[in-house]
Order: C-alpha cells, then sequence, then structure tokens
C-alpha cells in the first residue's frame, strides 16, 4: 500500500481526520526499517505502526504471509486486528489467539492470509502444525514487546523468530525503555521514537485524586460504601494485585447487591470475553480486576478507578488511572488505605474523601441485560441485522437496543433488563436472515 492509500483509509475508514505527532513520525520513515516505537498506552500506537508496517508489504493475494503482527493478549490482537484489516483495503487478515476455534483458523489459511495478527502461543501452535509458513515474512511487528516478557512469552517469540528469516522490517514497541534488545532479533541499525513523555507535554487528564480511609484492615464494606456513594450505572474499574483477592471481592459485591464482573488471567477466555463485554455495555458496570485490565484495552467512558490494593510500582498506578478520564473527559480515582497499607511514594492525592449514604443510595441494579446469540460474523451477521431481528421480530424500539459485539460465532446484545425474559420468548420461532437462531439471557 502507498502512504497515500493508507492515510485515505484512516480517514475514511477509522474517521481520524488528523495524525497526531507520533503517527505523522513514523509516517515519514521509509521501510524497509528497524523501529523501536515508546509510546504510552491510549496514544493511537496501533495506527502509529501500521503506517511503516503497511507500506512494508508485497502486493495481496500472492498466497503467503507477508506480515506478522504479535500482541501478548487476545483481547490486544482483536483491537489490532479490527484496526488492520479495515486499513489494508484489499489484505486478507486474519487472527490467531487462544480460545478460538483452531479449525477455523486453519480454514482461514487457505489459501494463506496476507497479514497475521496472533499471540505468541497460538501463532507457534500453528508453526509447530504446519498450518502455515512464514519463510517469506518480511515484516514483523512485536506489539507491547515489554508486557510479552512480563508474560514470559520470551521463549515463544524466539522461536517464532527463528522461522522468520527474511524480515525487512521490524518493529518493536512499548510502553517502558529495553533494557536490552532481544538477542534473538536483528536490531542493527535501530532507531527509536520515544514518545513516553508526550503525556507530560499534553493537557494533563481531568483526574481528580481521593484518598479514602479504611477503619479496619478489611476493606470490603469501605469499598461497598464507597461504590454506593457514586451515581447509579456509573463504570467503575476495582483494581487488585491477586486472582484469589478479585474472586474474594467480586463475590463480596455480588452478594451485597452490587452488579460487577469479575476480569483476571485464571478465567476462561470466553468468560474473560463476557467479561468485558457486560462491563461495557452496562450489564455489570462495576468491574473488579487485576492488573490484566489495566493496559491493552480498548474499555470506553469509565468514570472512575479504584485502587483497593496499593499497586506494586508507579507503572501499574500509571495504567491503572490511564483506564479514566480518557480523550479529555473527567476521571474519578480513589485509593482504599488500611492501617495494614504503606502508601508508596509516588502516589499523590487530592484531599480526602469520606463515602456517605446520602451521596448515592443503596446499589442499583443495571437497567440492563445482555443477551447471547449463537450467530456471529462467521454465519454472516451484522450489528445491523442484530438491531433488525430485536425490532422487527422483537418488537424493541431502537433507543431500546443497547450495545451489540459481535464474534466470530455469536453476538451479545443489552436489552432492557425488564424486557429480557419476554423478549427471548418472542424471538423463539423467528429466524434472523433466513437462519434459524438461538437467543440466550446471560446470568449477570
Amino acid at each position: 500500500m502507498t502512504l497515500k492509500d493508507i492515510i485515505s483509509a484512516i480517514n475514511s475508514r477509522l474517521q481520524i481526520k488528523k495524525l497526531n505527532a507520533m503517527q505523522e513520525a513514523t509516517a515519514a520513515i521509509t521501510p524497509p526499517c528497524r523501529l523501536l516505537l515508546l509510546a504510552p498506552t491510549g496514544s493511537g500506537k496501533t495506527v502509529a505502526f501500521a503506517l511503516p508496517f503497511l507500506r512494508s508489504l508485497p502486493a495481496p493475494g500472492r498466497g503467503q504471509v507477508g506480515g506478522v503482527i504479535i500482541a501478548p493478549s487476545r483481547e490486544l490482537v482483536l483491537q489490532i486486528y479490527e484496526v488492520i484489516r479495515r486499513i489494508a483495503t484489499g489484505f486478507k487478515t486474519v487472527a490467531f489467539y487462544g480460545g478460538h476455534p483452531m479449525a477455523d483458523e486453519v480454514r482461514s489459511v487457505i489459501p494463506e492470509p496476507d497479514i497475521i495478527v496472533a499471540t505468541p502461543g497460538r501463532l507457534l501452535d500453528h508453526l509447530r502444525r504446519g498450518t502455515l509458513s512464514l519463510d517469506k515474512t518480511s515484516a514483523l511487528v512485536l506489539d507491547e514487546y515489554d508486557k510479552s516478557l512480563d508474560l514470559g512469552f520470551d521463549d515463544e517469540m524466539r522461536r517464532i523468530s527463528a522461522r522468520m528469516k527474511n524480515i525487512r522490517t521490524l518493529i518493536l514497541t512499548s510502553a517502558t525503555k529495553l533494557q536490552t534488545p532481544p538477542q534473538y532479533l536483528d536490531t542493527r541499525g535501530m532507531r527509536t521514537l520515544d514518545f513516553t513523555g508526550a503525556a507530560e507535554k499534553a493537557p494533563a487528564p481531568k483526574l481528580d485524586i481521593a484518598i479514602v480511609e479504611s477503619p479496619v484492615r478489611d476493606k470490603l464494606q469501605t469499598l461497598a460504601d464507597l461504590l454506593a456513594s457514586m451515581a447509579p450505572a456509573s463504570r467503575v474499574m476495582v483494581f487488585v494485585n491477586h486472582r484469589d483477592a478479585a474472586e474474594r471481592i467480586h463475590s463480596d459485591m455480588r452478594r451485597r447487591g452490587f452488579p460487577a464482573g469479575l476480569y483476571h488471567g485464571g478465567l476462561e477466555q470466553q468468560q474473560r470475553e463476557r467479561a468485558l463485554v457486560m462491563f461495557g455495555n452496562g450489564t455489570t458496570p462495576v468491574l473488579v480486576s487485576t492488573d490484566l485490565a489495566a493496559r491493552g484495552l480498548d474499555i470506553p467512558a469509565v468514570e472512575a478507578v479504584v485502587h483497593y490494593h496499593m499497586p506494586v510500582d508507579a507503572e501499574a498506578w500509571t495504567h491503572r488511572n490511564g483506564r479514566t478520564a480518557r480523550q479529555g473527559s473527567e476521571g474519578h480515582v480513589y485509593i482504599i488505605n488500611s492501617e495494614a497499607d504503606d502508601i508508596p511514594e509516588f502516589i499523590r492525592w487530592d484531599h480526602p474523601y469520606t463515602p456517605t449514604a446520602t451521596s448515592g443510595g443503596n446499589p442499583a441494579e443495571s437497567p440492563w441485560q445482555t443477551l447471547h446469540i449463537n450467530a456471529g460474523k462467521k454465519e454472516k451477521i451484522s450489528r445491523g441485522d442484530v438491531a433488525g431481528f430485536l425490532i422487527h421480530k422483537g418488537g424493541l424500539q431502537s433507543a431500546q437496543v443497547g450495545t451489540i459485539d459481535i464474534r466470530d460465532h455469536c453476538a451479545y446484545v443489552a436489552v432492557p433488563r425488564e424486557l429480557a425474559r419476554e423478549l427471548v420468548k418472542t424471538l423463539i420461532p423467528h429466524r434472523m436472515k433466513n437462519t434459524r437462531v438461538r437467543v440466550s439471557r446471560i446470568d449477570d
């Protein structure tokens, strides 16, 4: 693709009318190239690396993998895939990740795609099975390379790179400066673009940071009081340091009546997927999570972040807080402190806050419930198809159709809670696009 074509696709398909400084810098690089891109989460890094990456690829339709993008998590793979496939007009782009049916992925490589976006483990699995070859791949991106190292993917990436002998364009992205370049990659002449300080030059996020004192070591009651003091339906992310703590806190919040979801690395992929869907569409507007959700996820309109546990380092503090006050909106950060805590030096707050019952009252049930439909992209189902099905067959008004998420073989949609049960019954005899589908309520 030419630079003009790529920028045109970014303008029209992503509705980005002007490149930011980082994206303009990568657009000025003529491939082939070797590039280390340092930039914080949420800075437009995918578009930035896409500019030189797509220009490095051979013409599409040759039946060979021209470029590979590796990311450390399933969620990040899907986000990158959605951006790349919309920009890379004419290129066959596929996504490989754990929890995705291997049979679907094997079918997708016949003929071989032009671009692969994948997690390290799943891509290595394909290479071991012999379902594809990377011998002629000329462009490689290792996105969030620092996080990949933290998650222990270094060996997988080393094994993958050993299968790629003709890389001419190599791009590494990281939110932190790398101490030592990976020895198994040819980083000779690598250029560094450091935009980690860009946030310091940009307008400061509109963050209000408060400390909330817990009278006892166990902070559960203080957390409940804090959540109850917030406006109903506020999206709130509660961060903890360990999976077992996330399970315990989630169970307690559910017992108290809060519409809370759970997210951590020990859950099955489908459970994590549903947790993010239901948080995003408002079914469970409280999400209890480890730092797995602190970066690499596109979660809109988070009103508040709660540090139930103190972050382990300054980077975790920054990434957690980065979940709110995005794109110029205001955000609130709460630090729950008890006598058992040692507040790190990197934590600063604006004022103390004492939750009161008059602030927001008791926990309110979410007005939304999520429906699951057992058909998705692979069955040629679109968001418009789902909305039309619910309106014309289910009798909903357009304003009653909430957020719609389409996946490979299923779809999720938020509908008014009081209508959900009867709506499922109403839809039983009807078809969507002449296809029999099963609609069910997700127990939240």
